[in-house]
């Protein structure tokens, strides 16, 4: 049988006058008493391939030829005189692979995005979404592709794991014991009689792990999924995401910053440069503007401050927030789009956050009242990445977790790396998901990951 090529082969080559074979899925038929038109699109690229089929064959097509039909198709690459697309192919056979009727769900028009989630297993046929994972695959590649090039060690880590990084307790628990009778020891569940043998969980982040790997390999990343039991229906959460966390030895916040930022700018630049289909699909459907948006931050200044320099600038302003600024307050969402887009007009790092509303492992500054930590802000958005210097001082550390009530005992290889070989060391957390709505502009998670996973919903 003649191999099939991708339609965005087919485009890129130009096999003017060939004969070639295709397959994919039926975007839209018209029939004319002379001639069909059918769009036929495989996802390998936005654009769909017109068959044109001709009398000879028309008479021939098979019941269940329809939107949503699987076709092979053989035919000659031609010129194409209609406007708009510059090759259709004039088809010389046409084998109907899968048939449809009536009933399938995704027809020639407009779909709210809250009913293609109620379709998730056929939204990827629909020009949004087929966009939409089309980027994330890229983006993925990029990903990887940028910290192999700057000499980073890959490293998967735990899924389920004993400990929560964040301290939050907002952790899925894995158990095997029985739900309606697990077997108690003074009054409480006995973990010791589960698989593990003790209380475990989906991580929420594999940044302590890291930063083991990253006192053996210097720099490493990690790039999994992460699990949040935070009952919360907003727009910008799920149950089920996918971190980019990468760690560096011997390096400091000022260091961890400018990783930040050039790794951002890579993603932005390789998006702008490999995906621009997909990109002007979203900048013409989802969000006008997008294309100036991403080439404006591509090229910005990243602007650096500190958080009491953040308060001073939010309170001098003289606007009025929904929620109160205080020195100690966490930054809500409004405070970081006012600096990003008001003060600054672009990307901001605030950085020295005050100690009490960060993390545990985030390493003290010597006024006694912050902690290396920073957050980089973008406009429009707020927070997009967060990270910290790490404590490498071991009795410092231990000092910070007994005074958030956290037991040495559950942490006790955490703490040998800052008994033997310690070093400063720092990184950060991307939440994948989040970076893909800045670049497609979509407004909700739940349409930039293929199965959302979210309070109420594990469908699919």
């Amino acid at each position: 049988m003649q191999k099939r090529i991708a339609i965005k082969r087919l485009f890129q080559e130009e096999q003017a006058g060939q004969s070639v074979r295709v397959g994919g899925w039926v975007r839209s038929v018209r029939r004319g008493k002379e001639v069909a038109f059918i769009a036929l699109n495989d996802g390998s690229c936005f654009a769909s391939l017109q068959l044109v089929v001709e009398p000879g064959l028309l008479e021939s097509l098979p019941e269940g030829l329809g939107t949503g039909a699987c076709l092979s198709v053989v035919g000659d690459l031609i010129p194409s005189p209609a406007a708009g697309q510059r090759w259709e192919l004039q088809v010389s056979g046409l084998e109907l692979i899968g048939g449809v009727d009536e009933s399938f769900p995704l027809q020639k028009k407009r779909h709210s995005f809250e009913f293609l989630r109620s379709i998730a297993h056929l939204r990827p046929r629909s020009n949004s979404f087929g966009a939409v994972f089309r980027l994330r695959s890229a983006l993925t590649f990029a990903v990887h592709q940028y910290f192999q090039q700057q000499g980073f060690v890959n490293v998967h880590t735990p899924i389920i794991t004993a400990n929560d990084c964040e301290g939050a307790g907002e952790m899925f628990r894995v158990t095997t014991l029985d739900p309606q009778q697990p077997p108690q020891k003074a009054g409480v569940v006995d973990w010791q009689q589960d698989f593990f043998g003790v209380r475990t969980g989906l991580t929420v982040s594999g940044q302590l792990q890291g930063e083991l790997f990253a006192s053996a390999f210097s720099a490493i990343y990690t790039f999994g999924p992460t699990f949040r039991a935070e009952n919360s229906n907003t727009s910008r959460h799920a149950a089920e995401f996918w971190m980019i966390e990468p760690e560096m030895a011997f390096c400091d916040l000022a260091g961890n910053c400018d990783l930040a930022e050039d790794f951002l700018r890579y993603i932005v630049g390789y998006a702008l440069k490999n995906c621009r289909e997909d990109l002007d699909f979203f900048a013409q459907r989802i969000e006008k503007g997008l294309i100036e948006k991403l080439q404006t931050l591509h090229q910005a200044e990243f602007h650096r401050i500190s958080y009491t320099e953040a308060i001073e600038r939010l309170l001098a302003s003289g606007e009025k927030f929904e929620f109160p600024v205080v020195w100690g307050c966490d930054l809500q969402s409004e405070h970081e789009r006012y600096l990003t887009e008001k003060i600054y007009d672009g990307p901001v790092f605030v950085t020295d956050y005050p100690k009490g509303i960060k993390a545990f492992y985030m390493r003290d500054n010597d006024d006694g009242k912050t902690v290396a930590a920073m957050d980089l802000l973008v406009p429009r958005v707020g927070e997009i990445i967060g990270g910290s210097q790490r404590e490498e001082r071991l009795d410092r550390l231990q000092e910070k977790m007994a005074a958030q009530g956290i037991a040495e005992g559950e942490l006790e290889w955490y703490l040998d790396i800052r008994r033997w070989g310690s070093c400063p060391h720092a990184g950060f957390g991307l939440g994948f998901e989040r970076l893909l709505m800045y670049l497609t502009g979509m407004e909700n998670i739940r349409d930039v990951i293929p199965f959302p996973r979210t309070p109420g919903h594990a469908d699919f």
